[in-house]
């Protein structure tokens, strides 16, 4: 089992790239993200982790996403989100139309 990868506090623009690089470099593995110290999660970070969640679950491994700081479970819910669903890449994309565009 691999160390946990610990999520930056700020999980902004600059930080994405680096996340990125960092998920993939796990490929193949069962995936632990720490976001135990994260204070700011924006759009395009949950993006990533999105892709990882369903990435990871179409190779049939795991990822878990364990501890989570307040901010991070905050965030994740702001955007219309579940913790549950990060960690299973199981989304229903039609929930996160914004009322009135259909």
């Amino acid at each position: 089992m691999t160390a946990p990868l610990s999520l930056a506090p700020r999980l902004d623009l600059p930080a994405a790239s680096p996340l990125s690089e960092a998920i993939r470099a796990r490929k193949g593995q069962a995936l632990d993200l720490d976001a135990g110290n994260v204070a700011h999660l924006g759009g395009l970070c949950l993006q990533v982790l999105l892709a990882a969640a369903a990435s990871w679950r179409a190779a049939g491994q795991p990822l878990r996403i364990s501890p989570r700081s307040q901010a991070f479970e905050d965030a994740v819910a702001m955007f219309g989100l579940a913790p549950a669903q990060l960690e299973s890449g199981q989304l229903d994309l039609g929930q996160l139309e914004p009322e009135g565009a259909a």
